[in-house]
């Protein structure tokens, strides 16, 4: 099997999706970037699995357990193609933890068969295991492995992910699901008639101003993970954190107007963006 390859192919399939943020840019240190890739590759495509394509649950939840199945194999050494060999690599010579892997594994299984979320705690468990094992897979790419550099990790983490819920509320709607808390619809008052009218009233606004407010101090409470960054790793992330915020402020200069337009970043925002990551 061609390995160096299947490391290539996995960053051209990263840079060819669109993200918040870069996912195998020049600030990543080289000697990691392929291992970077194959872990996004992982993720993707298991994501993918879970999301994209006309399959009846069903069919999802076995693709996955066939993925999950897949993984167990190649951790014990058993790849049956290039980017399992690949991934197995990365996972053996940085001595990763598979348990980020099946944490993952448990969110995109989530997915299929969950589709609403009683509270902000129950939604915070979620990104618990969709989010957060990717930063602390970056960090112990990098060697940095402290309980409170993983701590700041998840602050950001879960706030990137909670920063996709709300700028992908009107596509995510069209799927089935809403992340926005159950109890917080009613104590504002928001009924899922307002996403089918894709109605932005006040009620609403004021929903998704409090949980954009929210998820600001999220990333304001985990910048500290700067202290245990240096070289190009410590720009990477700050990049990525402004990526998030600024997403952020372009759903508050919409009005919170989600439903009618879908916030993204383009090659100016990231440029602009880079140079603040700097200072």
């Amino acid at each position: 099997m061609d390995i160096e390859s299947a490391y290539i192919d996995a960053m051209e399939f990263a840079k060819n999706h669109y993200e918040n943020f870069p996912v195998v840019s020049f600030l990543i240190p080289k000697k990691i970037r392929k291992d970077v890739a194959i872990i996004y590759w992982f993720a993707r495509t298991a994501d993918d699995i879970a999301d994209e394509g006309a399959y009846t649950r069903e069919d999802r939840v076995k693709k996955l357990n066939e993925f999950e199945e897949r993984f167990t194999e190649l951790i014990n050494g058993n790849y049956s193609n290039p980017f399992e060999l690949a991934l197995y690599n990365t996972i053996e010579t940085k001595s990763l933890t598979a348990e980020h892997f099946y944490n993952l594994l448990k969110a995109f299984r989530q997915d299929i068969t969950k589709n609403r979320f009683s509270n902000f705690p129950d939604l915070l468990a979620y990104c618990k295991n969709s989010a957060n094992p990717v930063g602390r897979l970056i960090l112990e790419l990098n060697n940095i492995r402290e309980s409170e550099a993983f701590a700041c990790s998840d602050k950001i983490c879960t706030a990137l992910q909670l920063t996709n819920f709300w700028q992908d509320a009107a596509i995510d709607f069209k799927k089935g699901r809403i992340y926005l808390p159950q109890d917080e619809l009613e104590k504002f008052n928001v009924t899922e008639k307002i996403f089918e009218l894709n109605e932005n009233n006040l009620n609403l606004k004021t929903l998704l101003k409090h949980n954009v407010d929210r998820t600001r101090q999220l990333y304001n409470e985990g910048k500290k993970l700067a202290e245990y960054l240096t070289g190009r790793l410590k720009y990477e992330i700050k990049w990525t954190v402004l990526g998030g915020e600024e997403i952020l402020k372009k759903i508050e200069a919409d009005n919170y107007n989600v439903f009618q337009k879908r916030p993204v970043l383009n090659k100016k925002d990231f440029l602009i963006l880079l140079l603040k990551s700097f200072f």
